[in-house]
């Protein structure tokens, strides 16, 4: 990828940027056609979808001038981060045509200019960026705060997946390292400036916890705890009385000794371990209470099944 522009600076003919082997993803930019590409081995939309925006993103960045940087849902692709999918009508996910890429100017300069892009106007004081993926984009705390126009529930998954502690525990990766952004950090960038969605950024952020390991289990706790039923602990492990490890669960109410697990689509492929591990759970005294996404889409039912397990309890 490169643009026409360093490629005349370096002595390539015109002649030679008109030639087919050369594709044009934006104006100004050429690109090898037998260039690979970063389409993940995976049929998960949201890992394809944000793969489209990496690809999108990283075909425009010869264009880049040095106030810009990727923000937004772009710059959120680069972090891996949790955001809605984008459908059409129908509710297929969009493919890289369809989405948007977002690019920020930082102070008075030029705005980026294409059809393909979404500009926006950044303020120093509320708009910082990092290198990541040798592209500039915006920090994890500014991109969080940036997506004020998300749900509340949304904002929180957003949250939690940039500001997760990797903890020690049984078995666990990547322990000790940093997390993208800290709560602290959040709160000031809501405080440094007026943002589309303050409000609805001052709740998130007072629901935005250190030990959530997935998007569905954010939801699943800002249902329980917006409903008014206590914080559950988040992604403990449970052993049983003689010492033996049964399993990390994703929310817990240690008192009470129940359970609450999501099963998302990826546990379809371990359904029998998911069956014994429960099972041993239910045997060493634990209430466990399953979600799925059809539970999820009713929340009122969530509630009171947790709410009669730790009445009983």
């Amino acid at each position: 990828m490169f643009s026409v522009r360093d490629a005349a600076d370096a002595g390539i003919s015109g002649e030679r940027m008109r030639r087919g082997d050369l594709a044009r993803p934006f104006r100004g930019v050429r690109q090898l056609e037998n260039h690979p590409t970063s389409a993940p081995n995976t049929d998960d939309d949201f890992a394809i979808q944000a793969a489209r925006r990496r690809a999108q993103a990283l075909a425009y960045a010869p264009l880049l001038k040095s106030d810009q940087f990727f923000s937004f849902e772009t710059a959120a692709a680069f972090w891996e981060a949790p955001v809605p999918l984008v459908t059409d009508s129908f509710g297929n996910a969009l493919d890289g045509a369809g989405l948007a890429l977002h690019v920020s100017t930082l102070g008075s300069g030029p705005l980026a200019r294409s059809a393909a892009v979404t500009a926006h106007r950044a303020d120093a004081r509320t708009s910082q960026f990092v290198i990541r993926d040798g592209v500039p984009i915006s920090t994890a705390a500014t991109t969080w705060a940036s997506m004020g126009a998300l749900s509340v529930p949304d904002l929180v998954a957003l949250g939690d997946y940039f500001c997760r502690c990797w903890r020690s525990g049984f078995n666990r990766r990547n322990v000790g390292r940093a997390p993208h952004a800290t709560v602290a950090e959040l709160h000031a960038a809501i405080a440094a400036g007026r943002r589309v969605g303050n409000k609805r950024l001052r709740e998130a952020v007072e629901l935005i916890r250190e030990d959530s390991w997935s998007p569905r289990e954010s939801r699943v706790r800002c249902v329980l705890v917006t409903a008014g039923l206590p914080e559950p602990a988040l992604n403990a492990d449970i052993y049983d009385r003689f010492g033996a490890f049964l399993g990390c669960v994703d929310m817990v109410y240690p008192a009470e000794r129940v359970i609450v697990e999501y099963h998302g689509t990826i546990h379809s492929q371990r359904y029998a371990q998911d069956v014994e591990r429960i099972a041993a759970l239910r045997a060493a005294g634990w209430t466990v209470i399953e979600v799925t996404a059809a539970l999820l889409k009713r929340p009122s039912e969530l509630v009171r099944r947790v709410r009669t397990a730790l009445a009983v309890a």
